[in-house]
């Protein structure tokens, strides 16, 4: 049995039962006080008879005067101390109540009997009769009318069953629908991703904020992280059969010449190892790249600690002039706090925009560093050779290249702007870039000085 039906046959179980035991629950609730409203009647019904027995002349005759009092339904007998019947006067037709007889016990007491499936209900209250002795007072009345009403309630009642079946069952199949649509629907997505290869979403009309919502959500949720992650894996080998293609051609072109010609010029060992070494080490840095980018960015481990970002940028720069022979200009303002994130990361970031300024100009490269009242910026420029304006907002593209030729010949892959996005993102750090063609780059970086970032 499927969820659906499971749900629908509980759910109509349930509130059949519930209607039944309610139904069950009135009918002996209202049984109950309907009896004792009439013994209660029967009682006050005996005090009044013998407040009148109490003010009746005594050479009335007794029975006539018991016939005053009898109930049109009913029977009153007089015993003695000793339970002896001395007397007894029945209303109408009502004579089966002298068949009817209970337990004498000499105190007040009042109940119910059945006789031939006819319910009786009986008072007995002790007085002082005429005579000075004590006497028991019976009163029986026939609660056939009651029994009518309660049949006649046990009917409606049961109707009443009958017909709260019809809306139970219809709300049970309502219910079920309900709370199975997104289940199927989940189902039939997953079935379709299944069948197409491809993510797709539930479709939902409106936010209630309960657990089925919660469940088509968190499907869809999943679903894109799924496919984020299956367009990063997409990425990536797209990206590395592409790249490292060129390199893998170099080393084997090299390796071919060495193995065809090595042994007859030795120089062109020297010039090959150099050019595989140098491809090799292209590789690896494209490499590494890659596996970075290919990750999502919370899942990369920030490391957050207190340093100088002074010495930071101080220590990049000082890098590039003894790496390069380029001349650095740094200025940096008097007060520098410390900043709180990752350094790694930071010093990653700046060596992307340093080195590209390096890249692409001959001059100086000029790096600026201010503190703010709620930031740091970072100004990196030279005067190179520019970027059209049409380019700067494709430079963080993967593999995008204003100049191709002079790219390749400086070794880049690509990649490194993409990357500094990515880590720019990470930490919270805002990248602006202003260019000219023929007159340089200025890149600046914001970065909160908060303690929480």
């Amino acid at each position: 049995m499927n969820l659906k039906n499971r749900i629908f046959l509980y759910t109509a179980v349930l509130f059949i039962v519930i209607t039944v035991m309610l139904s069950i629950t009135i009918y002996f609730t209202f049984s109950h006080i309907t009896y004792d409203r009439e013994i209660d009647q029967m009682e006050d019904e005996v005090t009044n008879i013998l407040t009148g027995l109490a003010q009746a002349d005594e050479n009335f005759p007794v029975n006539d005067l018991l016939g005053v009092y009898v109930p049109s339904n009913g029977m009153l007998r007089i015993l003695d101390e000793q339970g002896n019947q001395f007397s007894e006067i029945t209303a109408g037709d009502h004579l089966a109540l002298r068949n009817v007889t209970v337990p004498f016990n000499p105190v007040r007491i009042s109940g119910r009997t059945n006789d031939s499936n006819i319910e009786i209900g009986y008072v007995q209250v002790p007085t002082i009769w005429q005579d000075g002795e004590v006497v028991y007072v019976q009163l029986f009345e026939d609660l056939s009318a009651v029994q009518d009403n309660l049949r006649t309630l046990r009917f409606v009642l049961f109707l009443v069953v009958l017909v709260a079946i019809i809306p139970v069952v219809v709300s049970g199949r309502v219910l079920a629908d309900f709370i199975s649509r997104p289940i199927q629907s989940l189902i039939s997505t997953m079935q379709d991703i299944q069948t197409s290869s491809s993510f797709k979403h539930i479709e939902y009309q409106q936010k209630s904020g309960d657990e089925l919502y919660t469940m088509t959500r968190t499907f869809n949720e999943m679903i894109d992280l799924l496919k984020d992650n299956y367009e990063k894996q997409e990425a990536f080998v797209s990206n590395a059969s592409h790249e490292l293609r060129t390199p893998i051609t170099v080393i084997e072109s090299y390796a071919n010449l060495i193995k065809r010609r090595g042994l007859e010029k030795p120089e062109l060992v020297m010039e090959s190892i150099e050019a595989i070494h140098s491809e090799a080490v292209r590789m690896r840095d494209l490499t590494e790249q890659l596996l970075m980018l290919a990750r999502r960015q919370k899942d990369w481990q920030l490391h957050i600690e207190s340093f100088s970002l002074a010495e930071v940028v101080q220590k990049v720069s000082q890098n590039i002039e003894n790496s390069y022979g380029r001349k650095v200009n740094l200025t940096v303002d008097e007060e520098m706090p410390p900043i709180h994130s990752d350094q790694q990361k930071i010093k990653q970031l700046l060596y992307i925009f340093v080195d590209n300024a390096r890249k692409y100009s001959e001059e100086s490269i000029e790096i600026n560093v201010k503190n703010r009242a709620t930031n740091y910026v970072i100004n990196i420029k030279d005067y190179g050779i520019g970027i059209p304006e049409e380019s700067i907002v494709k430079v963080f593209d993967r593999f995008y290249r204003v100049d191709e030729a002079r790219t390749r010949d400086e070794g880049g892959s690509g990649l490194g702007l993409a990357l500094a996005s990515d880590l720019a993102k990470a930490l919270d750090i805002q990248i602006d870039v202003q260019s000219k063609v023929g007159k340089g780059t200025t890149v600046t970086l914001t970065i909160p000085s908060f303690d929480s970032h």
